[in-house]
């Protein structure tokens, strides 16, 4: 079996392939201050409750945006699998995506991740939006070129900013508002952030095609894609474990003989 560690800036998540097949998943929150043999625990913990033991694991593949967090993962491959995992990097790694930026280096290993697992299975033109620590569109070409794309704050951390920079505003629950003229405080931020973020991707969306000069399919993947996409036709589809899943193809490249 298969170990895919995708870890973000504000959650880890975790999932274990049998095949091409994803039969566990979990989410973890981020803390660069823990240790290899801490997330080793958890994971010791979590094993067992999908019927999985560390024994099952054979090999592992890891993409990060937090740089510090990569060795303490490297760490815990060796120490509780017996094992070197495959970092997914800007350089040196075979992802079937040729990267048309001006700097190719700045690209996050998520988001060439992303870029590459849609066009393998979704085609091209593609938008991918991430709703994560930051809601980022990656745009990838009909041949599967990652062309750029935009970064825009994320939805917790948006809402999380009008809480503490403000004397007066509560931190709500991120859901859907009955209106969008809000009669209350807690209604009128939920209207502010959930469907801000609605009218955000829409013209985003809209922008990038009229700079692409044609259409492109749009998926959406991150924790709160959910969110948003019942609120837009924007966006087709919603594929949670996008990341995952391309951590698996990618991991499929570089280790075929």
């Amino acid at each position: 079996m298969l170990l895919a560690i995708d870890i973000g800036n504000t959650n880890i998540a975790i999932g274990v392939f049998a095949g091409e097949r994803l039969v566990a998943t979990w989410r973890l929150a981020t803390d660069v201050h823990k240790l290899p043999d801490e997330y080793g625990a958890i994971l010791l913990d979590l094993l067992p409750h999908r019927g999985l033991a560390l024994s099952d694991i054979k090999q592992a593949v890891i993409c990060s945006v937090v740089p510090p967090l990569v060795v303490t993962f490297e760490e815990l491959c060796r120490r509780y699998l017996g094992l070197s995992p495959l970092v997914v990097t800007g350089s040196g790694i075979k992802t079937g995506v040729r990267i048309r930026m001006e700097n190719p280096r700045e690209v996050g290993a998520d988001r060439v991740v992303n870029a590459a697992v849609g066009h393998r299975l979704y085609g091209g033109p593609l938008i991918v939006i991430d709703f994560g620590t930051s809601t980022t569109f990656d745009v990838v070409s009909e041949e599967g070129d990652y062309l750029g794309g935009a970064i825009a704050p994320g939805i917790l951390l948006a809402a999380e900013g009008l809480f503490q920079s403000t004397a007066k505003l509560p931190r709500v629950e991120l859901v859907r508002p009955k209106h969008v003229i809000g009669k209350n405080t807690v209604s009128a931020m939920q209207s502010g952030i959930i469907f801000g973020y609605v009218a955000l991707v829409e013209g985003l969306v809209a922008q990038i095609k009229r700079e692409l000069g044609k259409e492109a399919r749009v998926i959406a993947t991150g924790g709160l894609a959910e969110i948003i996409a019942k609120e837009t036709k924007a966006i087709e589809l919603v594929a949670p474990d996008l990341t995952l899943i391309g951590l698996r193809i990618i991991h499929e490249l570089n280790t075929k003989h």
